[in-house]
């Protein structure tokens, strides 16, 4: 059964000290309760070999699967430890937080080497150094008793090749921890030492032995909030047959006019971008008025971005941003120098962002493509780690019904899901692999028709997103509308948040009434706008979909999916206001039907 539970806001994030056991007042809350549902309520328990801990990024993995590492070691239950990382970034980050709590990582361990050298406990490696020489590390697990800690566990289903690689080389492990901020997959290729358990639908589920998400983490004050800034703005673009199209982002389009509209908006001979980034630079200097060294990131699409995307920040900023790119061999020397420095600005391609730990990041611009619901996950997480109560995150995006979505649902908790199709209801639009996978050069046009040149490109301010619910009006770049919301301090509480943007909306709505009729005192139904009508109506359905969830288990991404067979219409991103009161009177009626 999976534990989840809301943990005690006081408890600092930092590294446990040596201490009895249920002593250690370094950790924090859901860290111990994650220590005794593993050790038992009493501490004296062996502990299962196979344990998944699924925590939203920025809660404290690292320290919480150190702890328990000391903890085996201590009690000589394994004598070694080996850490499984996606990224070579990751592996140094390990080793160095290991050395604070006295466990010896060697992180440039290679396969040539064979055995580790006998200064160190143990070892880290990435997955693909794993995938190329399974023999090896079988041989080093079955040398030693071993815990085998898994970073990003859902790496590991990778490809069939790598899940039978970790198979083969860990299934003589004496314990294995597998951790997870984001643990589902766009694909169904089970994940190593998981288990899965069968719904009532018959659908095959990851099964997590505990569980703390980003709702709980934020209540907690272990995460920041994040603030989601909408852009949309006007588009035009040549195609190769020299025809000009005109769409406007964030009005409803077709599946080929989004896709082409969303990469004129990224594209760096446009003003679109320009404006966001010149936004977000905006956004950063309110917030360092609070976090004097509050830094930002733009996650871009590809290297040629990334350089285009760094000259506009020098243009804006009069500073240099440090650009690291996938293939760049002192990637990881780069962002340590920018996590200790007090620099503005990082560019990254896109596939560095979840080796990115940097807890200054607190403004982020979503300058990629990549729209699967993995990578969306992952690249927030880059922002939402708190160092004190108060801080806040702000993103910057392009105004996407699928990224609009995934924002929405930043609470939800998703399994990994077998015995499905791979692509479903366009969740899936990208796989994994396709979304991390470098890149140096734009991405390929695929077919002539899609092929065009940027005629045109602005920006215009479209809403914010925070905790479900949608805020403010259309406004142009460097508008006194749109600086409203730039200028939100930097260190508010959650509900601080929600009012200030609630206030902020109707005082934009009385004015923008003041404007059209000269009566500020017109009816107070009329004040509301439509778009005010929908994030309601989005909002209570996130609610009895998430009280429907705590009654029967159904994950919340299931009970979304079975509301859409039942009621008909789009996904929720793209629903209208009555596709949503359909959903709304289905989900009470099956209320009412499982009561009686």
């Amino acid at each position: 059964m999976t534990v989840s539970t809301f943990a005690a806001s006081s408890m600092p994030p930092a590294f446990p000290e040596r201490a009895a056991w249920g002593t250690a007042q370094s950790l924090r809350a859901w860290q111990e309760q994650a220590l005794r549902a593993y050790f038992g309520s009493d501490g004296q328990q062996p502990g299962p070999r196979d344990f998944l801990t699924v925590a939203t990024p920025g809660a404290g993995k690292t320290t919480f699967a150190l702890r328990l590492a000391r903890e085996l070691l201590e009690r000589r239950i394994v004598a070694g430890v080996t850490i499984i990382c996606p990224t070579e970034h990751l592996k140094r980050q390990w080793a160095e937080s290991a050395a604070r709590v006295g466990i010896k990582i060697d992180p440039e361990f290679q396969n040539a080497q064979g055995r580790a050298g006998k200064d160190f406990d143990g070892i880290a490696v990435t997955y693909a150094t794993v995938a190329a020489r399974p023999a090896l590390h079988r041989n080093r697990t079955e040398a030693r008793k071993t815990l085998v800690i898994f970073d990003e566990v859902h790496h590991a289903g990778d490809g069939l090749s790598w899940g039978d690689a970790v198979r083969e080389a860990f299934e003589p492990a004496t314990r294995r921890l597998a951790l997870s901020g984001t643990p589902f997959r766009t694909d169904i290729n089970p994940i190593p030492f998981v288990q899965y358990e069968e719904g009532p639908d018959g659908i095959r589920r990851s099964r997590a032995d505990y569980t703390y998400g980003y709702g709980p983490a934020l209540a907690d004050g272990v995460v920041r909030p994040v603030i989601f800034l909408a852009y949309a703005g006007a588009m035009r673009w040549r195609t190769r047959a020299g025809d000009e199209i005109t769409a406007t982002l964030g009005e409803p389009l077709t599946q080929d006019q989004m896709s082409q509209a969303w990469r004129a908006a990224l594209d760096p001979k446009g003003d679109w971008i320009q404006q966001v980034l010149a936004a977000a630079d905006r956004r950063l200097t309110e917030l360092r008025r609070a976090i004097p060294d509050a830094g930002g990131l733009v996650i871009a699409t590809d290297h040629e971005a990334a350089r285009a995307y760094a000259k506009m920040l020098r243009a804006v900023t009069g500073q240099g941003a440090t650009i690291v790119l996938s293939d760049d061999p002192t990637a990881s020397k780069k962002i340590k120098q920018f996590s200790d420095s007090e620099d503005r600005w990082m560019v990254a391609v896109r596939m560095v962002s979840e080796g990115v730990d940097i807890p200054r990041l607190a403004v982020g611009v979503y300058a990629t493509s990549t729209s699967t619901p993995l990578f969306f996950a992952q690249a927030i997480g880059r922002f939402v780690r708190a160092r004190k109560r108060g801080e806040t995150a702000s993103v910057f995006l392009p105004s996407v019904p699928t990224l609009m979505g995934h924002a929405a649902e930043m609470e939800t908790e998703r399994d990994h899901v077998l015995d499905r199709p791979v692509r479903e209801d366009g969740l899936d639009d990208d796989l994994l692999a396709e979304a991390n996978r470098e890149r140096d050069a734009p991405d390929d046009v695929i077919g002539e028709e899609l092929a065009f040149e940027t005629v045109e490109a602005s920006a215009t301010f479209d809403r914010v997103l925070y905790d479900g619910g949608e805020f403010g009006m259309h406004a142009e770049p460097g508008s006194a509308e749109e600086e409203e919301y730039l200028g939100i301090p930097g260190l508010l509480e959650p509900e601080q948040v929600s009012a200030l943007l609630r206030k902020r909306q109707a005082e934009q709505i009385a004015k923008d009434r003041k404007r059209k009729t000269g009566d500020p005192r017109a009816d107070r139904a009329a004040d509301r706008t439509a778009a005010e009508d929908l994030a309601a109506l989005r909002k209570e359905l996130q609610g009895l979909v998430g009280a429907w969830n705590h009654r029967t288990g159904q994950p919340h991404g299931v009970i979304h999916n079975d509301l859409r067979r039942s009621c008909g219409g789009p996904a929720i991103a793209q629903a209208s206001a009555e596709d949503i009161r359909k959903r709304i009177a289905k989900i009470r009626e099956w209320a009412t039907k499982r009561r009686s």
